[in-house]
């Protein structure tokens, strides 16, 4: 290092707050180490006038530079263009302690805003410099303010950063970018989304990847991102100037929230990019490993909750602490309207990995007066089987990524048996699993689909996963998809098999939307993006990941029919209900109608026989300031061959008329018709419904 005259003046400091916080006349540091015997502050100076970078290292005083478990140091100096670490040093013990320091190491500040910036796929120097900035946040938000879209009113979008536009095909000029998602507002808009859940964002080693792919040899990447370094420092390898990511993210936010759309963030605090000893330190198990990680009590092992090779200690006061402040600082810093928890169960671990009844984590994060506005959504379940949809939480607070609303419809459009009785709850908002605890159907975030399984598509064309391309014999990803490639494996050229895949699109695609709950899309589902049948694309950056937006063209009648199906959601409260479904109203006489009604093909003849596929229901609209809203009669055929023939109610009210609005069987436009030419359909008609397809009727006033 450099024994040059150090250009600042070394003070005490202070151990709140954590991080480094520039101030008027200096830069105070502070950072959490409970085991560490010694900490070493690497700093490297940039922005010398008439002179190269100075790397200082300042080792800190544990008596006058340490205040219980954070070391600090304050230095007096007007230099902000500043990189800097740290070195950890003590015994290390994992037998006893499970702590285990390497003073060689430069590791990152767990609490740093940014590091340096490098593009996709460059080297991550993680160990070897100092990789944290002391970065401004004087962004101009121009009055930005958070939307508060209610939940029963959202529609979530789930993307991936770069593989939304990297694609030539996007047509933006800075594909695989957080600008490349701007130039894509007016298309969010334009489909009738309210938000987009951006998969990870935090940095990872896009490198930290040791499969390649059978065919071209080549070493594949961590492409998804589910394996964090750092729940504060932004992902720069998503910006056009990886030195301006965070203005880029934020411009971004800002250009969305002005087009009505929120943003909604993957945080994955259930483990690290660390892995297990064998992996690479970065900066937590540096730091004090049996402080941020779940280790077992006698061998001192890695308790693997996650499936990646470590637990985070989420139950631990210092732990909990450190992830309210990340996600106060996303929402208050960056923005940020919403958070989805990558397998949530495990922040209801306690230390020794048993599941608490009432864990502080997720009291925390509910209840926190800075988060109060943001949403909260679980995904319930973790890897070593917890599954706990429906029981994640008695907290009206929290959502839920509803696993069984897939699994459910699912099965009924694949022609399985058992499924009209599920599907039916689902429709109406899983009551079995929300109506507790003052919850509502608000907090099902209802899918099909998601990054991880097959796409929409495949999901109608495959059977199996094909994921031999990710260097691991086809033995990752889920053999449990609940598909079925509607007789033919893959693609075909066969017209009369691939119109029936599209019907069958259709026909999920409505019954998503048109579900009660929060419906959430996969990016591309809308115009039929295909992965190839590779169920677990965690590793392909390339063709088979990134969104081909050629398909919106050649695909547009599907395009244009799930824009009009979220057109129809949100003109027509009766699809976005506050509260469940009564199956008779108490407070008023007895013979009044309910706001929802099943048959199976006849009126008021219910079928929840094992092998009955299919159902239909009828949506009572209410009568509001002498107006009644529209009623909607839904009838779906599960049936792999058969067709089916459903005789009709009548509307409720003054209505006498049915307008038949959707026919998922038939192709664009007349799958969703103009108006003038909606068919007019009478009490007591027999309508005859395609095999998997679903036909909609709406209730004309009479005249």
């Amino acid at each position: 290092m450099s024994k040059k005259k150090k250009p600042f003046v070394l003070e005490q400091g202070d151990p709140l707050p954590g991080g480094a916080t520039a101030l008027d006349h200096g830069i105070n540091f502070a950072v959490f180490s409970r085991h560490a015997k010694g900490v070493t502050l690497v700093i490297l100076i940039k922005n010398l006038s008439n002179s190269r970078p100075i790397a200082q290292e300042i080792e800190l005083d544990p008596k006058v530079n340490r205040t219980g478990d954070i070391w600090h140091i304050f230095l007096v100096t007007e230099e902000r263009e500043i990189c800097y670490g740290y070195r950890f040093n003590g015994q290390t013990d994992i037998e006893k302690q499970g702590v285990i320091y390497n003073g060689k190491q430069i590791l990152l500040d767990p609490l740093s805003h940014a590091l340096s910036g490098r593009k996709w796929g460059e080297a991550f120097q993680d160990g070897k410099t100092p990789l944290c900035h002391l970065i401004k946040h004087d962004f101009d938000w121009q009055n930005d303010r958070p939307l508060k879209t209610p939940m029963v009113d959202s529609v979530i979008y789930e993307l991936h950063v770069r593989g939304f536009t990297q694609d030539s095909s996007s047509k933006v000029k800075h594909p695989g970018t957080y600008l490349g998602i701007t130039e894509k507002i007016p298309y969010l808009k334009e489909l009738g989304v309210t938000a987009v859940e951006l998969m990870p964002v935090t940095e990872w080693d896009e490198n930290d990847n040791v499969f390649h792919d059978p065919v071209t040899k080549k070493r594949l990447k961590n492409y998804w991102g589910y394996n964090p370094v750092s729940f504060f420092a932004l992902k720069s390898g998503y910006a056009a100037q990886p030195d301006n990511h965070v203005n880029e993210f934020k411009t971004m936010v800002r250009s969305l929230h002005q087009a009505g759309i929120e943003v909604i963030l993957d945080m994955v605090y259930n483990h690290t990019g660390e892995g297990d000893y064998q992996g690479k330190t970065s900066s937590f198990r540096g730091i004090d490993n049996p402080i941020y990680y779940l280790l077992d009590q006698q061998s001192r092992e890695y308790l693997n909750y996650s499936g990646c090779g470590n637990t985070f200690n989420c139950n631990h006061p210092v732990v909990r602490e450190f992830i309210r402040d990340s996600l106060r600082y996303w929402v208050m810093e960056m923005h940020i309207d919403g958070f989805r928890f990558d397998l949530a169960s495990i922040l209801g671990r306690d230390r020794q990995g048993h599941v608490l009844a009432n864990p502080p984590m997720i009291e925390m994060i509910a209840q926190d007066p800075i988060l109060r506005d943001t949403k909260i959504i679980a995904e319930a379940w973790d890897a070593a089987g917890l599954y706990q949809v429906g029981s994640f939480s008695t907290d009206a607070r929290w959502a839920e990524w509803n696993g069984k609303f897939r699994d459910d419809v699912r099965t009924f459009m694949a022609g399985h048996n058992k499924s009209v009785a599920n599907l039916a709850t689902r429709i109406a908002g899983s009551s079995d699993l929300y109506q507790s605890n003052s919850r509502t159907p608000c907090n099902s975030v209802n899918f099909i689909t998601s990054h991880d399984g097959f796409t929409l598509y495949d999901l109608v064309s495959y059977n199996q996963k094909h994921n031999s391309r990710n260097g691991e014999v086809n033995r990752d990803g889920d053999n449990h998809n609940i598909s079925w490639n509607s007789g033919i494996e893959g693609e075909t050229n066969d017209q009369a098999i691939q119109e029936f895949r599209f019907r069958r699109m259709r026909t999920m695609a409505l019954i998503l939307i048109l579900s009660q709950g929060v419906p959430m899309l996969t990016a591309g589902d809308e115009f039929g993006r295909s992965q190839k049948g590779n169920n677990n694309c965690w590793c392909q950056d390339n063709g088979v990941s990134w969104l081909n937006w050629d398909l919106a063209q050649s695909n547009s009648g599907l395009l244009r029919f799930f824009r009009k199906c979220l057109n129809l959601r949100k003109e027509h409260q009766i699809f976005r209900r506050h509260d469940f479904f009564s199956s008779q109203d108490s407070t008023k006489d007895s013979d009044r109608e309910t706001d929802i009604s099943w048959q199976s093909l006849r009126p008021e003849k219910e079928d929840w026989s094992d092998t009955c596929h299919t159902l239909a229901f009828h949506l009572r609209g209410k009568e509001k300031e002498r107006v009644q809203s529209d009623d909607f009669f839904i009838m779906l055929n599960g049936h792999r061959t058969e067709n089916a023939t459903f005789v009709i109610p009548p509307p409720s009210g003054n209505r006498k008329i049915w307008k038949q609005i959707i026919d998922t069987a038939r192709t664009t436009p007349l799958d969703f018709p103009p108006p003038k030419l909606a068919a007019k359909r009478h009490d007591g008609d027999a309508i005859v419904v395609k095999n998997m397809a679903v036909i909609v009727l709406q209730s004309i006033p009479s005249s």
